[in-house]
């Protein structure tokens, strides 16, 4: 629908979707993606990390549709938009060149690198979407993880977003992060809830749980058991990552149709133990011993949340003293604040795990 809008000329809403871990964002985030591009979009997608910054992972992320539109005979605009990325280039990188084959000396453009990221990106994507124009196309700037960006970049893109939705430009943004997302661009940006629709995304309902099992065996002629369904349905609780990890596991587990009701049963045995050996295993390495203590605190309240002080209670500590332990774990992403004073996990079903640790310190 957004990108339609655009391509009519009307404004477009840019987009927020924020959800606990393994539930489809990345994925929704992709194929957003690949319906930009299947229309001749302009699209960077990029994931936020530390060590790398927004500026240089726009850029990069631009590189090869900007090499496909370099091509003899395009338009003035087009043109323009490619001498303004050789000078977005040398705004981070001042020892790399681009290329695009064609004599840009005459070209209008440049001025994306007088070093404020606001300035700076904000030109490029205007130019882009000029060019983007030029073919009744936009421009699409999807970031996953954006919950990772550094504050001053989070304040840079509310600041581009709104300017570019001021001058009418033919700019999509879409961000993915945990649910923190919405609040840190609240933070940025007072007037951020009207630039992004933000939208919950979370767990499967048990009629979608269960075409997410039976439709792709279906194509395959294979049926299963409506026991079987159901077993992996209930221990799935609707995430879309647990299901595709228990159905890929039975599917492996079985030699026979229909799947039965034993067989969900060793799938879902079985990806468990990948589960915990993978998705939360990678997460909880990441925790120190003090904050896995923390973790292991709030495990008692479940997946439901924590208030702060129940957990220093359980800890025999202050609030005040576990402040930095409780900033790192938001910083490495294994918790968020839902609220004030409460913490959260962001893996589902995070607190199973954490019981099934016991020994692990």
């Amino acid at each position: 629908m957004a990108l339609r809008r655009v391509e009519a000329g009307r404004d477009a809403q840019s987009m927020v979707l924020y959800g606990l871990r393994g539930v489809g964002k990345t994925v929704l985030l992709s194929r957003f993606a690949q319906l930009a591009r299947e229309r001749g979009w302009l699209v960077a997608q990029i994931e936020a990390r530390s060590g790398v910054t927004m500026r240089d992972m726009i850029g990069a992320a631009f590189h090869d549709d900007l090499v496909d539109l370099a091509r003899p005979g395009i338009g003035a605009r087009a043109l323009k938009a490619l001498r303004t990325t050789l000078s977005y280039k040398a705004s981070y990188d001042s020892s790399g060149t681009w290329n695009f084959g064609l004599d840009l000396d005459q070209a209008a453009g440049g001025g994306a690198d007088i070093g404020s990221l606001e300035a700076d990106v904000s030109k490029l994507l205007r130019d882009l979407a000029g060019a983007a124009e030029e073919r009744d196309v936009g421009v699409a700037v999807l970031i996953d993880e954006a919950q990772d960006l550094p504050h001053d970049e989070l304040i840079a893109l509310c600041s581009v977003v709104h300017s570019a939705n001021q001058r009418g430009s033919r700019i999509v943004v879409a961000l993915t992060g945990l649910p923190s997302l919405p609040r840190k661009l609240a933070e940025a940006k007072s007037y951020a809830e009207r630039l992004f629709d933000c939208s919950s995304i979370g767990a499967l309902d048990d009629d979608a749980a269960r075409q997410a099992i039976v439709e792709p065996s279906q194509i395959e002629d294979v049926h299963w058991d409506d026991a079987a369904v159901d077993h992996l349905v209930d221990q799935a609780r609707g995430y879309p990552y647990f299901l595709q990890q228990y159905g890929q596991d039975t599917w492996n587990a079985c030699d026979h149709q229909p799947i039965t009701l034993l067989d969900a049963k060793v799938g879902h045995t079985r990806g468990q133990l990948a589960l915990d050996t993978g998705f939360y295993r990678i997460r909880w390495d990441r925790a120190t011993s003090a904050e896995k203590d923390y973790l292991r605190a709030m495990a008692v309240d479940g997946d439901e949340g924590s208030a702060s002080g129940e957990v220093a209670a359980r800890l025999g500590k202050k609030i005040t003293a576990l402040g930095p332990i409780r900033a790192k774990l938001i910083d490495k992403g294994l918790i968020y604040a839902p609220d004030h004073g409460v913490v959260a996990y962001t893996v589902p079903a995070m607190s199973s795990f954490i019981e099934r640790q016991v020994t692990d310190r």
